[in-house]
This record gives structure tokens, sequence and C-alpha cells, in this order.
């Protein structure tokens, strides 16, 4: 009798045992009642996939980190009456020409304007995208598949893009194609509809041929900024930037404007140093 008492004793401590465990992880995941290592990787799952979507439009007060830099809620101020003249020119026309040297602010007014278009619900989607090759150098010489590769070619943009619409907005468009870039030679067979942004950035890379095919995507209502400085190029031969503006003038909704080196306002220094090398 001694024996069989010590055997259930221990069969009831192993039951007591399990019905803490069980009562445990009940309070850990109170909405599985099945297989908890199975149902406890889906919930765990799900968690991630909707952590990954941006639902709050707003962030509260002091909660901004390095991660999450805060975001300008000013609009976009003109520094000089020449970036005045380009912001009245992209507003005003479907395809506008921004030809300077680096530092007169083109590729950030254009982002800008683009961002803000996009927030406030007047377009749907901004392109953003520059020819593939820079200084002799080109996609092939970085790590990584095609996205990967770009990446790096479009940063200047994307600094410019959290600053206006917030990093964590920038990320969701970028997941759900509402904020595209891509090389331009994947530019070709396709449109840019009348909700669509398209900002060509180092239009003096371009040979003519690919002028002509990017130009020729525009659709009907679409808004076009296409920026460079044609004394930078970096191929050999003649442009396509060079070669469009000498062929659209006179065209209508068409804007060629042209920066000087008196309106660079990135710093007094560069200014100086554009004397030097090109003097």
């Amino acid at each position: 009798m001694a024996k069989r008492s010590h055997v259930n004793c221990s069969a009831n401590r192993r039951k007591s045992n399990e019905g803490r465990k069980s009562k445990k992880h009940q309070q850990h995941y109170p909405n599985h009642q099945g297989n908890p290592d199975h149902q406890g990787y889906d919930d765990r799952q799900s968690l991630r996939q909707s952590a990954d979507i941006y639902t709050l439009p707003i962030t509260t007060p002091g909660t901004e980190t390095a991660y999450k830099p805060k975001r300008c809620n000013r609009p976009l101020e003109a520094k000089n009456p020449a970036q005045q003249q380009y912001i009245n020119a992209i507003k005003s026309n479907c395809l506008t020409f921004g030809i300077g040297p680096a530092g007169t602010g083109k590729s950030y007014c254009a982002a800008a304007i683009a961002a803000d278009a996009l927030q406030s619900g007047r377009i749907e989607r901004i392109i953003l995208t520059r020819p593939a090759v820079e200084a002799g150098e080109n996609l092939g010489f970085l790590p990584g598949d095609v996205d990967e590769k770009f990446a790096v070619y479009i940063e200047a943009f994307r600094d410019c893009l959290n600053e206006r619409l917030g990093s964590g907005a920038v990320d969701y468009f970028l997941r759900h194609g509402r904020i595209v870039a891509a090389p331009l030679a994947f530019m070709r067979g396709k449109t840019f509809g009348a909700d669509s942004f398209v900002i060509l950035d180092e239009a003096q890379n371009t040979s003519v041929s690919q002028m002509k095919m990017f130009l020729t995507r525009i659709g009907e209502d679409c808004k076009v900024v296409v920026n460079g400085d044609i004394d930078q190029s970096d191929i050999h031969g003649t442009n396509g930037l060079a070669d469009a503006t000498g062929r659209v003038s006179g065209l209508p909704s068409v804007y060629v404007h042209e920066f000087e080196r008196d309106d660079i306002v990135r710093s007094g220094l560069v200014r100086h140093l554009m004397d030097r090398y090109e003097t």
C-alpha cells in the first residue's frame, strides 16, 4: 500500500506541475487554446508583420530619435530669387529643366515639392531616377542586387524626403510603391501618368538617346523635373541634357531654368572652390 501511495503522489505532482505550466502559458498567450508552439509562432509572426505597417499619422511630441528625424512642417521657402523662380516653374509647367552648378538646391527643391504633393494627395507616386554612370563607375562596381546598388545613388533624395514626410512615412511609401527609385534604363517602356511626379537627376550623364527615351515617357498632366549641370558631364561627346535644352525651346508647358554660380546656397566655400576649379 505504501508503494502504491508513493506512485499516486508522484503522478499527482506531475499533473500539478503540468497544470501550473499550462496556466503560465495561458498568461503569456491568452489567445492560444491549441498547440502553444505553433500558435505562438503564428501570433509572433502576425505581430512582426503589423509592426512593419506605418499606421500612426503623427508622433508624440519629444519622442523622435536618431532613427526617426523630426519632420519639417514648414512650407518650402526659397533661399534666393533664383530658387523662387525655379519653384514657381515646377509648379506651373509639365516639364521643367533645372540647369546649374552643384549646391544651388535643384534636387532638394524638386524633391520637397514632390513630397508635399504626395503628402497632400495631389499625386499618387514619386518616381526618382538618374543614369547609373558617374566618374567612370557603374552599378557593377557596387555589391548587392539592383535595388541595393541603386540605393547609394538616391540617398540625397532620401534625406529630403525624410525631412518633408518623416522617415516612417517614407519607408511605408517605398514598400507600397508610392515612392519608386530606379536607374534610368528601367524607365524604357513605361508611361508617366497624370498621378506621377518624376525627377531625373544628374541628367548631364545621359546620352542623347537616353534623354529622348526618357522624355517620350511623359503622359498627360504628369509633372517632370530634369536636373543637371551641363559642365559636369562624365560621358564623352554631347550629353542628353545639353541636347534636350536646345530642342525644347518654345514648347508649351516646358521651362528651362538656369542657375548661376552666385545662386549656390550650400556654402560660401563651395562658391570659392567652384571658382578655383573652373577658372
